[in-house]
């Protein structure tokens, strides 16, 4: 068994190399080196998360791999992410950070020693800076070295060639972060995750719920430029309505502004206009766009720290809601006010979703959408409300859009909340339109809003308070940005 593959990655067009050219390439190459005080962005923050996951471990093996890249067509990879877990402890976010493993080996009483195991840079005595289509410089850039690694991340670095032998032989108790890097999870003889390492995964995703000053600010960072590409989307509008693919001119749009700004979009971006705003997780975006319909965008920029944003708005294609589609916008409206005004610390996380969903299922009874009370609806045996609003109203937000999903249910989901958590609230109604128990006139709408929030001391602050929520706020922006 080998953890680091072996050979050159070349393609099957490579042309040949002669021992001439080879010897030529090996020589007469300037020195590159990092600047020497090059550090990862919050470096400082480090290594206390590293302590808090080592005091939930005593005496144990920790390894939490970045994993591994992914063919998406012949011998080109999809652009490779580490894992969120791996970004939270070493700061290492780039896409050269691809089979890299952090261990944090138990040391005693004094807690655990964090070492990484990673491929440093190309050297330039051998074949594979240009020749390895995979990991050559020439052809995917440069990565530190051993040394430059340790400076930007204060860890101890051993060459990703060693992790074998440190797996081989009699082992310590071990726990991995599985169905991370499939050849970490062979190594460590792990066919399938285990308890222990369930609650690895479940410990890394609590220890992430509650985030600190700095986190909180990466946030922020993210919502700005999304705030920042829902206007370069109503501005493109214009030219996004002749384009027989108008949902792709969006999301065209806004995912230039989130490569632009950050690492680029934090989830695929929902271009949704009409009824496609009804399939909950539209991402083909093939449609075109009706002046007389809905646009519903749920979008977000993902920074270089790889914080994420979650933001969605519903708009008048016409650049003015219909008398129709203002009653629905204004119901989820409400639905969402009320969810805003649950959240505190000390309340529980479900909630505000409670709260969304009462608005919700009000209004349905109002319209004589539900043929039963409220309340009847409301109840736990029943929830027929659900049928036109199928979806939680919010989430977690942090590194993963839906941030620290492992999480056992009573520290997230049957939880309460505290001062530092982000989270999203995004009640939504979707009415299908071949849905026979809606009127005509509502049938093919789809809304949903939806805001980033940070949970304060003595409430919530909302963090994408620049993009307008209420229906006459959403057309005054508009033709603002239209001129």
């Amino acid at each position: 068994m080998t953890l680091a593959p072996a050979g050159l990655h070349t393609g099957s067009h490579d042309l040949p190399v002669s021992p001439a050219l080879d010897a030529f390439m090996g020589h007469r190459w300037a020195p590159t080196p990092l600047p020497a005080d090059q550090r990862v962005p919050g470096y400082d923050r480090f290594p206390g998360r590293r302590d808090r996951l080592s005091a939930a471990f005593p005496g144990e093996r920790l390894i939490v791999p970045a994993g591994r890249l992914k063919v998406r067509c012949n011998d080109l990879d999809y652009r490779f992410r580490p894992h969120s877990a791996y970004v939270w402890l070493t700061g290492l976010t780039g896409e050269d950070q691809a089979d890299h493993v952090l261990v944090l080996e138990p040391a005693g009483p004094a807690g655990h020693e964090p070492v990484l195991y990673l491929r440093p840079r190309s050297p330039r005595d051998g074949g594979e800076f240009y020749r390895d289509r995979r990991y050559g410089e020439f052809w995917v850039g440069r990565r530190p070295d051993l040394a430059e690694a340790a400076q930007l991340t204060g860890i101890r670095t051993r060459h990703l060639d060693e992790l074998p032998a440190l797996l081989a032989g009699p082992q310590p108790p071990t726990r991995v972060l599985a169905g991370t890097d499939p050849l970490v999870d062979d190594a460590t003889g792990r066919p399938r995750p285990d308890l222990r390492d369930a609650e690895l995964s479940a410990v890394l995703s609590e220890l992430r719920l509650v985030k600190d000053t700095w986190e909180v600010e990466q946030l922020q960072l993210a919502v700005d430029h999304t705030t920042t590409g829902f206007q370069d989307v109503v501005r493109a509008l214009p030219t996004a309505l002749r384009h027989p693919r108008g949902e792709r001119w969006i999301e065209g749009v806004f995912d230039l502004r989130a490569r632009a700004e950050g690492n680029g979009t934090s989830y695929t971006t929902i271009a949704a206009s009409g009824a496609h705003a009804c399939v909950l997780h539209w991402i083909r975006n093939d449609g075109a766009l009706d002046p007389g319909s809905l646009l519903l965008l749920d979008a977000g920029v993902e920074t270089d720290t790889l914080y994420a944003a979650d933001i969605t708005r519903t708009l008048p294609l016409s650049g003015t809601f219909s008398p129709v589609q203002r009653q629905a916008y204004d119901l989820v409206l409400a639905a969402q006010s009320a969810g805003i005004a649950a959240l505190r610390p000390g309340a529980r996380f479900r909630d505000f979703h409670r709260a969304a969903m009462r608005v919700i299922a009000e209004g349905l009874a109002d319209w004589g959408v539900l043929r039963i009370p409220a309340e009847q609806a409301l109840a736990d045996d029943n929830g027929l409300y659900r049928r036109y609003t199928l979806c939680g109203s919010g989430h977690m937000l942090g590194l993963d859009y839906h941030d620290c999903a492992q999480a056992r249910a009573d520290r997230y989901l049957d939880a309460t909340l505290e001062a530092g958590m982000v989270l999203t609230v995004e009640p939504g109604l979707y009415l299908q339109p071949d849905d026979e128990t809606l009127p005509l006139e509502l049938r093919g709408l789809g809304i949903r809003i939806e805001d980033d929030l940070v949970i304060t001391p003595d409430g919530a602050h909302l963090m994408s308070n620049a993009l307008p929520r209420a229906a006459k706020d959403i057309e005054s922006w508009m033709a603002t940005l239209l001129g």
